[in-house]
């Protein structure tokens, strides 16, 4: 392969309409060059039998494997690797084209971090990874209590609203403060239209910031162990000290933390680090920007049953202020010069 291969981890809680939205997808021409793997916590592949049947009614050429026995976040074996290396070696002699993307549809008990550490296993192959998650506009609130679903929300770089059609009046203002709360980071798809909705909600990510509109609101509907912290550095920080904290805030918090992401200016350095985790994976720090370029300085965390001070309390201490909601904009413009989310290995 010589194109960058998109890989879309499609996560959401039980019953909150990944299948559906995968299927839908499914039925338009441009998941021609799209293969899809399903996972499933059980031996039987219900998931799998009704995506094969919806691809079945339409003319395409979609490659379909199936991972079972098992939830994938819980199997610490290469089997996810070995089924990505064998769909991008397969031969397609009725495709048009060569393959484009690969859908990971998880099991809705699924965390997305362990799934992208297996990922990480394919560094030969240029992908660009993404995490798109489903959130119930009906039941959402009921979910929120489970650390699964958390997980699924924080790890997101996209956040699709489901079942809008069923919505009542007044609910899609309060599933989007809801999104907002719980994931800032992330892009947000909530159009009524069934259409344009799956069509945004695979499209390529326009940018991973964060939406003014978002961050000006209350996360009235967070579920109130999911925190969103905002964290300022209180003057440009030695590399040293900025890896260190870093590094104790992933040992402390372990699973806690769900998701991380920020621009930190160093001393060494003419341009701000872009620092990105997804749960306690963490991509390695790259110059963000052009040299010169003047930009804000941040770090957001958005981690679960966090205690008073316990952030403060992160070795080296001293190097943030931290404030428990965003009520700024530090990337400004949503998108506007935002990197996409890089291959996992990065």
């Amino acid at each position: 392969m010589t194109d960058i291969l998109d890989f879309v981890v499609l996560t959401g809680f039980l019953g909150s309409g990944k299948t559906t939205l995968l299927r839908d997808y499914l039925t338009r021409p441009e998941a021609a060059d799209t293969a899809i793997i399903v996972n499933e916590a059980g031996e039987i592949g219900l998931d799998g039998l009704i995506l094969r049947e919806s691809t079945d009614q339409v003319t395409l050429d979609v490659p379909m494997t199936m991972l079972a026995n098992g939830c994938v976040c819980c199997q610490m074996t290469s089997d996810l690797a070995r089924t990505v290396e064998a769909l991008l070696a397969a031969e397609r002699p009725e495709a048009s084209g060569p393959l484009r993307r690969i859908v990971l549809e998880t099991s809705g008990l699924s965390k997305p971090g362990p799934v992208l550490r297996q990922l990480a296993s394919l560094a030969g192959f240029p992908m660009r990874v993404s995490v798109v998650a489903t959130y119930d506009a009906l039941r959402g609130p009921e979910t929120a209590g489970f650390e699964e679903a958390a997980a699924q929300w924080a790890a997101a770089h996209r956040i699709v609203l489901t079942k809008l059609d069923a919505a009542p009046p007044g609910r899609l203002a309060e599933a989007r403060a809801a999104v907002a709360g719980l994931n800032p980071l992330a892009e947000t798809v909530a159009d009524p239209d069934r259409r344009r909705a799956v069509a945004a909600a695979f499209a390529p990510l326009s940018g991973a910031g964060l939406d003014p509109a978002l961050l000006a609101s209350e996360p009235g509907g967070a579920h109130p162990r999911v925190a969103v912290w905002l964290a300022r550095p209180t003057t440009a920080l030695p590399y040293d000290d900025l890896a260190a904290w870093l590094d104790n805030l992933a040992g402390h918090l372990g699973e806690r933390l769900l998701r991380l992401k920020g621009l930190v200016q160093v001393v060494e350095a003419d341009r701000p680090l872009l620092v990105e985790s997804v749960g306690t994976l963490f991509s390695r720090p790259r110059p963000f920007g052009r040299p010169g370029e003047e930009a804000a300085s941040f770090v957001v965390v958005i981690a679960r049953d966090l205690a008073a001070g316990e952030l403060e309390a992160v070795a080296p201490a001293g190097l943030f202020r931290f404030a428990p909601r965003v009520a700024e904009t530090p990337f400004g413009r949503a998108g506007a010069g935002v990197p996409r989310a890089e291959a996992v290995r990065d």
